[in-house]
């Protein structure tokens, strides 16, 4: 009887303790479903915000594309269409121009200000694009009335350029478009027409048509006034008021918060409801224009699937399954869980090898590098502390010209290495059509500075050695200042400078030296003179110094200064990326040339500069007074017309004057990125006529060709080119 009660308790202990294993498991699954559920449903949120929004920046981006263009398209032709105010028959050039330049842009108008020519009071000669052709018509009707229209009213009370409200331009274009507007001041300043560049809205009827996030998503885009522009499946466009929209829709605060958000340039998600419908909508601003872009999503596109998954969970736990099945599914569960995140571990350190592959591929790795060369001899390494590092350093060789550099990313890891691959691909890219380390630097900059959205910045030297005079230029970004092995060890004087990517449009100094027979040049980064040995000490310049000493390659140099790390260090790990580029400069038959620079912005008041520019000139050259005097006044005639002319009216443009210095001959090269134009083209002035019948212009040139040997023009690369040649 003993025994039976005994089975017996143990029979209901097990049962009770299988009950109770079964709520537990139930009650686990539960839970374990809820937070999948959040989970999934928080990551199919975020994935339907992430889709949402990358196709908002694809569409805005599209739209400041056009936009830019138009506006580019107009800005560069001002400077023309002032001219064309004292010739009105030109002005339909203009807009003819202007379209036949810019595909985006489908009309343009130079419309004057009424009453401001005599002869003709109302004028709005319009170019618009038909088909393949380019035809003209006016404006100026009084059916059109182009003085009312608001593309030509609101940018002569703003003073400045306007993008116009979407509308039907009936009687112009007879499209739906937008137009961008820009007064035009004449010589005295007088406001005396307005320039425009039309762009239809088909192509954002079929782009916000045609990009649907879900396949029932809607995609919007509301003006600066509150108009709405919907497309249909035909690529039409349809303009409709906010209030239209509101009478569709329920006028909840949620709409009129969305509306609000959208017309203060403000950018986020919201959730709106509809005959019981629920909506996530996804907006953000389009800059310049003052549009807004919005993109709403069914709530049931996004989570329809996860409810489908719901509903079919709810089902098998009805079920009931046991609890061993549940043990066992929880735990192959977490066995596969386990694997993958193995699996995914492997993958990611086999990456970072590939990545440490692909980084080091990118480098120069061959010493020497130019073994058919006498005058030169590279040696380098790169040393990452991680996988994958933020160090770089690069050369090549281009009119026999050594172009190289060294840099520091802040930061380890790959997104150091993203940046020094950028940092890298920048220099190839902007140095081959550039022969200043200021100019190129200054690109570099202001490229990295506009995509540096993580705040990253590179430390960065360049340097440009001719192996022919051993003249060196370079541009210091932030970096530590290289040494200089010659007859003592010194360091190379340099001006500090912002590093990469800090500042857009950041000036930065350019710097000369001179190398000889025998110098050898040491750059490195902070990951050198900072390695720390196992005590935290650290190896320091002096030590640097000390181990920089005389060998008779590049090779040597480097060997001997790895070694000395090596053994300072220790065993201690590695913190931080190690960098160095030895250049062993060995050209002992100079010829007799050098070279000089000097880089100007396009402001008249940096013309000074060139005295003391050339006075140095005519320093090295034993040149006489009055020859030093004559380069000068040529220099600054050729200068001061580029600076006046070559670049529009407001932009920062700049002059490249290089200097070489030859036996028997001096050259003057001066480049410029601006308008194309041919000072050599100009007639030949005829100073024995009267003031009356001699044409304006045409003296500078004139009084350049008598000053110097040779004048010629050459246009290569989007430059304009001016050889001034002196025999001496």
């Amino acid at each position: 009887m003993k025994s039976i009660n005994s089975l017996q308790k143990n029979i209901r202990k097990s049962i009770g303790t299988g009950v109770l294993l079964v709520v537990v498991a139930a009650l686990t699954l539960e839970a374990t479903s809820l937070l999948q559920n959040y989970f999934t449903r928080q990551g199919l949120r975020d994935e339907a915000q992430m889709r949402a929004e990358s196709q908002l920046e694809t569409t805005r981006l599209q739209i400041v594309d056009a936009t830019h263009q138009a506006e580019a398209a107009v800005r560069n032709s001002i400077w023309i269409a002032r001219w064309c105010l004292n010739y009105l028959d030109s002005m339909p050039l203009v807009a003819s121009r202007i379209v036949e330049d810019n595909p985006t842009v489908m009309g343009s108008t130079v419309a004057l200000v009424p009453n401001y020519s005599r002869r003709h009071p109302l004028y709005s000669p319009y170019a618009y694009r038909d088909g393949d052709k380019i035809l003209t018509k006016s404006l100026a009707t009084p059916e059109y009335n182009y003085p009312a229209q608001p593309w030509f009213t609101r940018p002569l009370e703003l003073d400045r350029g306007f993008w116009s409200e979407p509308y039907l331009d009936t009687g112009g274009g007879d499209i739906v478009m937008t137009t961008y507007s820009i007064p035009i001041r004449d010589v005295n300043g007088k406001q005396a027409a307005v320039l425009t560049a039309d762009i239809s809205l088909t192509w954002l009827a079929q782009l916000i048509g045609s990009s649907q996030v879900y396949p029932n998503s809607l995609e919007v885009v509301i003006s600066r006034d509150g108009r709405v522009l919907i497309s249909n499946p035909d690529g039409d466009i349809t303009i409709k008021t906010l209030d239209e929209v509101a009478a569709i829709v329920d006028d909840t605060p949620a709409f009129a918060r969305l509306i609000a958000d959208m017309r203060a340039d403000q950018s986020g998600t919201i959730q709106l409801e509809d005959d019981g419908n629920l909506y996530h909508v996804f907006y953000a601003p389009v800059e310049q224009t003052g549009w807004a872009m919005a993109i709403a999503v069914p709530d049931v596109e996004i989570f329809g699937s996860m409810r489908r998954v719901r509903l079919i969970e709810r089902l098998l736990q009805l079920l009931g399954l046991g609890m061993l099945v549940l043990i066992l599914r929880i735990t192959a569960k977490n066995q596969m869980k386990y694997h993958k995140m193995n699996e995914k571990k492997e993958r990611m350190e086999s990456e970072l090898k590939i990545g440490r592959g692909i980084q080091m591929a990118m480098i120069p790795n061959t010493f020497p590098p130019f073994p058919e060369r006498d005058e030169i001899d590279l040696a380098a390494c790169l040393v990452p502390a991680k996988e994958v590092g933020g160090d770089l350093y690069d050369f090549y060789i281009r009119d026999n010209k050594l172009f190289f550099c060294i840099g520091d990313v802040s930061g380890k890891g790959v997104p150091a290495s993203l940046v020094m691959a950028v940092t890298r691909s920048l220099f190839r890219s902007v140095s081959v059509h550039e022969k200043s380390p200021q100019r190129i630097v200054t690109t570099m900059n202001d490229a990295m500075a506009d995509m540096n959205e993580n705040n990253m910045f590179v430390t960065f030297f360049l340097g440009i050695l001719d192996l022919e005079t051993g003249h060196m230029r370079y541009c210091n970004a932030g970096h530590n200042p290289p040494l200089i092995l010659s007859d003592k060890l010194h360091t190379l004087d340099v001006v500090p400078n912002l590093p990469l990517g800090v500042i857009a449009k950041m000036p930065f100094q350019e710097q000369e030296t001179d190398l000889v027979y025998n110098d050898t040049l040491l750059l490195y980064t902070d990951g050198l003179n900072e390695a720390v040995n196992t005590k935290d000490e650290e190896f320091s310049m002096e030590r640097v110094e000390a181990n920089f000493q005389n060998h008779s390659s590049a090779q040597e140099h480097l060997d001997a200064m790895r070694k000395a790390v090596d053994s300072f260090v220790g065993k201690a790990p590695q913190s931080d990326d190690l960098t160095m580029l030895f250049i062993h400069y060995m050209n002992d038959s100079k010829p007799y040339a050098s070279e000089r620079h000097l880089v100007l912005h396009n402001d008249i008041q940096q013309i000074p500069q060139l005295a003391g520019f050339v006075e140095t000139i005519a320093s090295e050259m034993k040149l006489e007074q009055n020859m030093a005097m004559g380069l000068n006044l040529a220099l600054e005639e050729a200068v001061t017309n580029v600076i006046l002319y070559a670049y529009p009216e407001g932009s920062d443009g700049l002059v490249d004057i290089e200097a070489i210095m030859r036996k028997g001959q001096l050259d003057f090269i001066i480049t410029d990125s601006g308008m194309p134009f041919d000072p050599t083209q100009r007639p030949e002035v005829d100073i024995n006529a009267s003031l009356d019948a001699r044409p304006i212009g045409g003296l500078g040139i004139h009084l350049v060709r008598q000053l110097m040997d040779s004048v010629s023009y050459r246009r290569e690369d989007g430059k304009n080119i001016l050889t001034l040649i002196k025999m001496i």
